[in-house]
């Protein structure tokens, strides 16, 4: 009989930055938010509620898409400030015993010895507990600030992932599991009969290895994905183990899972070794009425910052949403950016996209958490798996306490989430069931 638990994860979305800035219970996190402290809590109310990862989102610029400026971007904090993720990483790992952190870094800003060697150190220091969230790059500002006048062309950036990956896995796997001796009585520290370069050389990227530390306890980090587009999910299906969804609604959560593990069919994989995630953003409270207050509060407060969601809008597709109407269908999109992001706003009117769609959740889960809790059990039974990525961009601790000590352990009556992790890597507690 199939094992009916569900996985959980959160999405640290707008990276290693502020968050609630504008609530009233953000507290004293607005003014530290360059110090690991947000981060660090969340972390350990997770691993309380058995969560398998946190995903710390990034990008790795100052946004200025929207009317040409950066001003708005600064000014509401849209997506920026961020800090390095791959810094605040050890700090989540030290604090906590079992749960996985995964980290964002793109295939276009990294040269694959640098980010494999990243990889390995961070798998090394946390005991098997690191994952990588593999992106390649959307906006025309980062490549500016890698030296590049824009990003490469939607799919070619999927194409060089591909080789990427095949050198990092390459070199992750260059010292066999046995090569490191530590013999002391013999004076061998490493045979290295066992220990091979790759000399990779191929269109975009030239690697001699091997890399310069031993094979780390999971060999290579988890890879996490969010392969929206036709190239995005062959892409995912191809390398990745656990993925981030958008879709909106049951039917086109169901659609893209099954499409997904029928591509990963396709390239020989098992499907069951790829979990797919499903982002939500569930409003708990003390009665259905409260919940139902509190999302539309969010929808209206979403309707009066028209600029920052505007703002918003136009750094995930790459198109200065400024030139639309508000009360206008908007137009067909063409993005080099977010291509998914863009194809579920196309047709729809902009207000109503400010409103409603602006965030990233698939459903909008709103009640007690025994509702909330039968609701996501009825929907991963008609998806058919895998689990549920919180995404609330601007939490506070009240909704840290809010999913972690009332949501979650509904789930756990219902036996639909662990209560106790299973193993101490990341990876074999995403694929424990």
């Amino acid at each position: 009989m199939p094992d009916p638990r569900i996985h959980l994860g959160w999405f640290y979305s707008k990276g290693f930055g502020p968050k609630a800035w504008k609530h009233a219970w953000a507290g004293s996190a607005v003014h530290r938010f360059t110090k690991p402290d947000t981060a660090v809590e969340l972390a350990v109310a997770m691993e309380r509620a058995g969560f398998d990862y946190l995903m710390l989102e990034d990008s790795s610029n100052v946004p200025y898409t929207f009317q040409g400026s950066h001003d708005a971007y600064l000014r509401h904090s849209v997506d920026t400030p961020k800090l390095d993720p791959t810094v605040l990483a050890p700090f989540v790992t030290a604090a906590t015993e079992r749960l996985g952190v995964v980290v964002t870094c793109s295939t276009t800003e990294y040269h694959p010895f640098m980010l494999a060697r990243k990889m390995n150190t961070l798998d090394h220091v946390s005991d098997g507990r690191i994952g990588w969230n593999v992106v390649t790059g959307s906006n025309d500002g980062g490549a500016q600030n890698y030296g590049r006048d824009k990003q490469f062309p939607h799919d070619q950036r999927y194409d060089m992932a591909d080789e990427f990956m095949a050198v990092a896995h390459g070199l992750w796997r260059s010292w066999d599991d046995d090569a490191l001796v530590l013999d002391l009585e013999k004076g061998v520290f490493a045979d290295g009969s066992k220990v091979h370069p790759i000399h990779h050389e191929g269109t975009w990227f030239r690697s001699r290895g091997p890399l310069s530390a031993p094979r780390s306890p999971q060999t290579s980090p988890v890879i996490c994905q969010a392969g929206g587009s036709g190239r995005g999910r062959q892409f995912a299906a191809q390398w990745a183990e656990t993925i981030i969804c958008a879709a909106r609604g049951v039917e086109e959560m169901k659609a893209y899972r099954d499409d997904v593990r029928r591509r990963a069919t396709e390239a020989g994989r098992d499907p069951d070794t790829i979990k797919v995630m499903f982002l939500v953003s569930p409003i708990v409270d003390e009665t259905v009425e409260a919940a139902q207050a509190r999302r539309a509060e969010r929808w209206n407060t979403a309707e009066e910052e028209v600029e920052f969601g505007l703002a918003h809008l136009s750094r995930m597709t790459g198109i200065d949403f400024s030139r639309f109407e508000l009360d206008q269908p908007i137009p067909p999109l063409e993005s080099n950016g977010h291509q998914s992001s863009a194809r579920q706003i196309e047709g729809k009117v902009l207000r109503e996209v400010l409103r409603h769609h602006r965030t990233l959740e698939c459903l909008p889960l709103t009640g007690t958490a025994q509702s909330v809790a039968a609701e996501m059990d009825e929907v991963v039974q008609e998806v058919g798996g895998d689990g549920f990525l919180m995404v609330e961009s601007y939490f506070s601790r009240r909704y840290v306490t809010e999913i972690c000590d009332g949501l979650v352990p509904e789930l756990q009556r219902r036996g639909l989430t662990r209560t106790a992790y299973e193993h101490p890597h990341l990876r074999d507690n995403l694929m424990a069931f």
